[in-house]
Parts: structure tokens; sequence; C-alpha cells
């Protein structure tokens, strides 16, 4: 099983055929992390709004890896080092984006609550955010259980980033141990539902009545609500009209290289950008190795 910190990188979209032994360490030491995106569509009006990172490694013999592949028996140090490296290439990105003519649109990235206490996240927005008056911000998710966990902190933290223009979702709604009840005492801007409760809620009443519970309390907190793990037009127009308002899926779009998310937002656009080849981890300063 994964541990906690594991667990925010455990979405293994990608083909990944079974075990390696590429580790976490010799992925950063070597270059090989990369941020794929899985872009994020209005429901109401099914454009293109923004996109969540997701990491990846690209082994040189054995291809695009999952997380599954390189996370299990990572330590904090290295787990760490990851997210400061995801934030900075996240908040770069972002300028590709404006680039192709799409500065609206709001990347979001995982970040486990205790990084939150050991690297500065505000200080690196601060020094590496894009300083155009049109950033829309970043958005950290964070799992409901950790934030519960130090609710405390967590406001704190909730300020800090909201005077860098940046918010905070929970992620994986529904899979954690808070109650709804308790939505109200957390400090955040979004919420995500687990994929649990959106897989067949067009046909099934009990996950339909939840869902419906949950999007209405996200409106009365005045918190945006983002469904994941759309797969089919009848979860999306069931989705559509209890009033979420974000969808996320392989439906819409399977996470993609960065490259080619910025292509399809020179479509979704019709403007061309300057073509840029790499990664950005690479440039990346590391405070947690």
């Amino acid at each position: 099983m994964l541990a906690p910190l594991q667990n925010l990188f455990a979405r293994d979209d990608s083909a990944a055929g079974g075990q390696t032994k590429v580790t976490l360490a010799q992925a950063l030491k070597r270059g090989w992390l990369e941020l794929w995106y899985q872009p994020k569509v209005s429901l109401q009006s099914g454009k293109l709004i923004g996109a969540e990172g997701l990491v990846r490694v690209r082994h040189p013999d054995l291809g695009v890896l999952g997380p599954g592949a390189f996370l299990p028996g990572a330590g904090e140090a290295e787990m760490l080092a990851m997210t400061e490296r995801v934030i900075v290439a996240a908040l770069r990105d972002w300028r590709e984006c404006a680039a192709a003519g799409a500065p609206s649109l709001k990347l979001a990235v995982n970040v486990p609550a205790s990084a939150f206490g050991k690297l500065p996240i505000t200080q690196m927005i601060r020094d590496e955010r894009p300083k155009s008056a049109d950033w829309p911000g970043l958005i950290l998710e964070v799992t409901e259980d950790q934030v519960v966990n130090d609710l405390k902190m967590a406001q704190e933290v909730a300020n800090e980033l909201r005077a860098q223009n940046c918010g905070l979702a929970i992620d994986d709604f529904g899979a954690g141990y808070s109650s709804l009840g308790r939505l109200k005492e957390l400090p955040f801007t979004e919420l995500k539902i687990d994929r649990a409760y959106v897989a067949d809620c067009n046909t099934d009443k009990v996950k339909s009545g939840m869902l419906e519970s949950i999007v209405e309390l996200a409106h009365r907190f005045g918190l945006k609500s983002v469904a994941e793990g759309i797969e089919t037009p009848y979860e999306s127009h069931k989705l559509q009209g209890i009033g979420c308002v974000v969808g996320q899926g392989y439906l819409f779009a399977k996470p993609m290289a960065r490259e080619d998310f910025l292509v399809k937002v020179e479509r979704h656009t019709g403007q061309q950008r300057a073509p840029q080849r790499g990664s950005w981890f690479g440039a990346a300063k590391l405070n947690a190795l």
C-alpha cells in the first residue's frame, strides 16, 4: 500500500506495464520526470477552462510510466522534491498556455498537505509566478482527510495562497473521512468529487442523490464543483443537470504530454505559439534533496 504522500500522485492513467525497478530518486536525478495534463471543461459550455497536472516518467528504454511504476518505496525527501518541481513546472507552463491564446486557463497540481510545513510553497509561488495581470492563479489539490488532520494549518495556508491569487481544492471528496457537514470548515475554493460517485451516476439512484447533495453544498458554500472520472455522455449530462460546474475525465481527454496539451490549446483558441521543447523539471531548484 502506498504511503499517504504517494496516494496523491497514484492516478495511473497512462500505459505502464507491470512492475519496474525505476525509482523516483533515479527519475529526479536523471531528469526523467514530466508533467502531463488532463483537460478540465465547463459542463455548461463544453469549453476548455483548465487542466490538472499529473506526474509521469519518460524512461529511455521503458517509455512513459505512470505513478504506480515509480512511486512505491519513494521517501519523503523525494516526494517533496517532486512536489516542488511540479509546482514550478505548472507555473511556467501557464506562460505557454497564455502564448497559445488561453491566458484564462487555470492549472491545478496535487500537493501533499505535509509539504506546506516542509516546503516554502508560498515563497516559491511568489518568486516563480507569472507577473502578468491576467494570470488566473494556480489550484493546489489536497485530499480532504489530510486537511482534516490539521485544519488550523490549512486555514493559514489558504490565507497565504489567497494573497498570491491561488486556491486550495478538496481532491477526491467523499473518499476521505470528513462529513458533508464539515465542508463549511474547510478553507477551499474548489471541490473535486471522487470518481467513485461519478461512475454510473445516471443510472444509480444512490449515487445520483449523493451527487446532488454534494453539488448543492458546494454551491451553498461558494465552492466550484468539479467532477472527475467522467467517461460517458450520460454521466456528463447528469452532472450538468444537477448543476456541477466543471468536468474532467476520459470522455473529454486522457492525460497527455505537455506539448500535446499545448497543441490542443492552440486548436481551441486558433492561435499558434513559438514551439518550446523539453521539460521544465530540469531547471527547477531542489530544496528538498
